[in-house]
C-alpha cells in the first residue's frame, strides 16, 4: 500500500514562512543604517566629551578619587545613556527614531509595522546592547556579530531580535 506524498503525514511543512510579515513597509537599506549609526555615535561622542571636558573634569579628577576605575567606569556608562536618552529620548518616544535615523529617512517599528514602545527602544534594544556590550570579551563578540547580522535577508541585528523590531523607511 503505497501513500501519496502530499499525504504523508511524517513530511516536514511546506508552508512558506517569511522573517518578516508580508505587505509591511520597505525595509531600511544597510547603507542609510549604517550612516544613521555613524551620525549617532558622532553626536553622542561630541556630547559625552564636552560633558567629560567640563563636568567630569572638575568632579573627577582621578579615578582613585572615587575608590576605583570601575567606580569611574560605572558613573561614565550611567552618563553616556543618559546623555543618549536625552539626546534622542523624545524622536524615539515620539516617532520611534534617533537622530542620525530622522536625518536619512528611517524609523523603527515592530516586526508587525506597528509602533514600538519606548520600553522596548530604550530598554531592550539599546540599554541591554549596552550592557551586554560593556561584558570583556564577550561584548566585543556580541557587537562584532551584532553589526554582522545585518548582511540576513531580513537585516535584523541581534538588538533587532531582542526588542522584536525592524527599521523600515520613513
Amino acid at each position: 500500500m503505497s501513500t501519496a506524498p502530499d499525504n504523508n503525514p511524517f513530511a516536514p511543512p511546506t508552508a512558506h514562512v517569511e522573517d518578516v510579515a508580508s505587505g509591511a513597509q520597505e525595509l531600511g537599506g544597510r547603507g542609510a543604517r549604517l550612516g544613521a549609526a555613524i551620525i549617532d555615535t558622532a553626536i553622542q561622542l561630541a556630547a559625552y566629551y564636552a560633558l567629560a571636558f567640563t563636568v567630569f573634569s572638575a568632579l573627577m579628577p582621578s579615578a582613585t578619587s572615587y575608590g576605583s576605575i570601575a567606580g569611574a567606569f560605572a558613573l561614565q556608562l550611567v552618563a553616556s545613556f543618559v546623555l543618549f536618552i536625552l539626546i534622542h529620548g523624545y524622536l524615539l518616544a515620539t516617532q520611534g527614531q534617533t537622530v542620525g535615523k530622522k536625518l536619512v529617512g528611517l524609523r523603527i517599528v515592530r516586526s508587525d509595522g506597528e509602533r514600538a514602545s519606548v520600553v522596548r527602544l530604550v530598554g531592550l534594544r539599546y540599554f541591554l546592547g549596552w550592557i551586554i556590550a560593556v561584558i570583556p570579551v564577550v561584548g566585543m563578540i556580541y557587537a562584532l556579530v551584532d553589526c554582522l547580522m545585518i548582511f540576513r535577508e531580513s537585516h535584523k541585528c541581534i538588538h533587532d531580535n531582542i526588542a522584536d523590531t525592524i527599521v523600515v523607511k520613513a
